[in-house]
């Protein structure tokens, strides 16, 4: 067996592990179990569409790692967009978010929407994230939008999540916020102005990878076992390399099973999350309804997805080219064939294509995990056993490392944070 000593192993080559590679700027190597580098930060390579993984934008909250972003991306290269998001709704499109715009409804909906929330009943804690939403927007805001779009976008029963499911994503709003809103709009979010990249998010990728040693990363190389007394792992390649510090930036269950413990493995037994499948579909021609939606919900679960972004819109293109987000639950098997036929016959019932559209190509991809399922028994687990590792030197960084919510910011950003404390 062969036998190679690091300071700083990284497991994985996506946004957090490059990004800790570049602020390391030495003495260290990646481990990449795929033949490229970026993990779901990735674009298809289609000669007429763009296409990501998952539809990735870049919205900064710090000047730092705008810089950042805009030193290594000519200006030409970047489309900014204002925002514009839909809810379809019974056949109307209503601005996003729901509960901000509920006097776009029909009168008697809108009036019961009201009622509801004025008379909502708040309380100081709240027992699970379902309960929350009743407590903050009241039942009709609930039941028409919150519940049933949520329930597809994460697949499983809202009472196992945690009130603070999506942090500072959610859109919250008091009732004073959302009647202001009725006659002067304003929907802010986290992201109301978005960057995005004409070739797709993995030409920042390529642009982070090429200030890196090519020498340093290993791809189609995966990690078998690690033993975190010893402080070495056993990869695919029979190789044993020992480290000082370990980071691992893959999907924190799966990592955990590497290490092969009774408590490792309970906790991963416990850990709930969804997947998600993600059809890149390309047509011949634009979308008579939807020309200017950057993406919209779909809440009806009588359609088989949750959410359909447009590539075209955002890049002005002239050929429809939409992403389609499908949720499951952790164990249900996915279908690519039956769910592209229902979306193709949902997507002509919601009026984004019609008899004109034509469908040229598609890709799809499986993202799982996709959203990890926030409950604080698991959380308190979790948080206990990453403690234990850091005191062995082992490290675990970005939205699945860390196993939460996140942006591609906030991973760069504890990658940073990392760095400094390692090097």
């Amino acid at each position: 067996m062969q036998e190679r000593r690091i300071n700083n192993l990284i497991i994985g080559a996506g946004i957090s592990g490059l990004t800790l590679a570049y602020y390391l700027k030495k003495d260290y190597l990646i481990l990449e179990k795929e033949n490229e580098a970026g993990g779901y930060c990735r674009t298809i390579k289609n000669p007429d569409y763009v296409w990501d993984y998952a539809g990735h934008f870049y919205h900064f909250k710090t000047d730092k790692f705008k810089e950042l972003f805009l030193s290594m991306v000519e200006p030409e290269e970047i489309v900014t967009k204002t925002k514009i998001t839909k809810i379809y709704y019974k056949d109307k499109l209503i601005d996003f978010p729901f509960q901000m715009n509920i006097h776009q409804l029909e009168k008697e909906e809108f009036i019961e929407c009201l009622y509801d929330l004025y008379f909502k009943k708040g309380k100081d804690n709240y027992d699970n994230f379902l309960d929350m939403l009743y407590g903050k927007f009241g039942k009709a805001i609930v039941e028409k939008f919150l519940q049933p779009y949520n329930e597809k976008l994460y697949a499983v029963d809202l009472r196992k999540l945690d009130t603070d499911a999506m942090g500072r994503f959610f859109p919250y709003a008091d009732v004073e916020a959302i009647i202001r809103n009725m006659k002067k709009q304003k929907n802010n979010s986290y992201n109301d102005t978005f960057l995005y990249l004409k070739k797709g998010t993995q030409f920042f990728i390529d642009r982070l990878l090429s200030h890196l040693d090519k020498d340093n990363i290993s791809f189609n190389t995966e990690v078998n076992s690690i033993d975190v007394d010893e402080k070495f792992v056993l990869t695919n390649k029979g190789e044993k390399i020992f480290y000082q510090n370990l980071i691992n930036t893959t999907p924190l269950n799966v990592f955990l099973k590497n290490l092969n413990t009774e408590r490792t493995d309970k906790i991963v037994s416990s850990m709930s999350y969804n997947k998600v499948l993600v059809l890149n579909i390309g047509f011949n021609s634009p979308s008579a309804r939807y020309q200017d939606e950057h993406w919209v919900y779909f809440p009806d679960k009588g359609l088989n997805f949750y959410r359909v972004g447009f590539y075209n819109n955002i890049l002005g293109t002239d050929k429809l080219s939409v992403y389609v987000e499908i949720g499951y639950s952790k164990d249900q098997d996915i279908n690519v064939e039956r769910e592209l036929t229902d979306t193709l016959s949902n997507m002509k019932k919601v009026g984004i294509i019609d008899e004109n559209n034509m469908m040229i190509d598609y890709s799809s991809v499986v993202m799982d995990p996709a959203y990890v399922h926030i409950s604080h028994e698991t959380d308190a687990m979790i948080k206990d056993e990453i403690n234990e590792l850091n005191e062995k030197n082992v490290f675990t960084l970005g939205r699945y490392g860390k196993w939460t919510y996140s942006s591609m910011e906030d991973c760069m950003v504890w990658a940073e944070e990392l760095s400094d404390l390692i090097a």
